[in-house]
């Protein structure tokens, strides 16, 4: 599917559902700008407001780079299109998302990634460590679930959803990292944290020093001054800067 054959849906879907698709594919792009992607695969998705719960995510066989707003498939919490559209959906890759959609009503985007920092903090046996400020943000709010092998069996998805339960730093042990939250900006700002944090953790111990932790009466505060720094407002303090720097790269994904 290319993109120069896909029709513009500006216009034709409503206000709110259009601004949707153009931040959820700036978020693609993103991912993609910071080397976060993983070819086709892994998903961000958002929900649509209203009673139908449906949701858009990317279509199947798209690289990030090339998603726009347009592209976007929009779906019900089985994975299956409701528009009649030429694109792919992989309603396997969508078995993370629609648990966490159906159980958490606050998180209206999820976004997941399988980064080589992510992973591999994944598979330390203590997870994320607290020896960086970036990290202790995603420590105020994580969860860990274990690998049980490729997300795709419905049983599994209440073990996730409970692993999960209310925090919005989620750490697939083998596999990589989600957040969710209920804007696409603070989601994917809280991915950009616990993205750093993972990497600043795998070079601290590439370094074969004793590390130094943060004392845990800080850890517990952090919180707490970073909402007086931001006003509680930082993906939408962040968003626009953010979105500054993708127009300079290709502003493409608004179409």
């Amino acid at each position: 599917m290319q993109m120069e054959t896909i029709p513009s849906l500006k216009g034709v879907v409503s206000d709110e559902e259009w601004q949707l698709r153009v931040d959820l594919a700036a978020a693609y792009r993103l991912i993609a700008h910071y080397g976060w992607d993983d070819t086709i695969f892994t998903h961000l998705s958002v929900r649509i407001p209203g009673p139908e719960s449906h949701f858009l995510i990317n279509p199947f066989g798209m690289f990030f780079e090339e998603i726009t707003a347009s592209s976007l498939v929009k779906i019900n919490l089985n994975g299956e299109k409701v528009d009649d559209c030429e694109a792919m959906v992989n309603p396997a890759g969508f078995t993370i998302h629609s648990a966490i959609h159906f159980a958490r009503e606050d998180a209206h985007c999820v976004m997941h990634t399988h980064t080589t920092a992510g992973v591999a903090v994944s598979a330390h046996a203590e997870g994320l460590l607290p020896i960086s400020q970036q990290s202790l943000f995603p420590l105020s709010s994580i969860a860990y679930h274990d690998y049980e092998g490729i997300a795709v069996r419905e049983d599994e998805k209440e073990r996730l959803v409970s692993d999960l339960g209310s925090a919005n730093y989620l750490i697939l042990r083998n596999h990589g990292l989600l957040t969710c939250a209920p804007t696409i900006a603070d989601t994917f700002l809280a991915m950009f944290v616990l993205q750093r944090a993972c990497e600043i953790q795998v070079a601290a111990l590439a370094g074969n020093q004793p590390l130094t932790p943060v004392p845990q009466k800080i850890v517990d505060k952090i919180v707490s001054e970073g909402d007086i720094v931001t006003g509680s407002q930082g993906g939408l303090l962040a968003w626009p800067g953010l979105l500054r720097k993708l127009d300079r790269v290709d502003s493409t994904y608004c179409y």
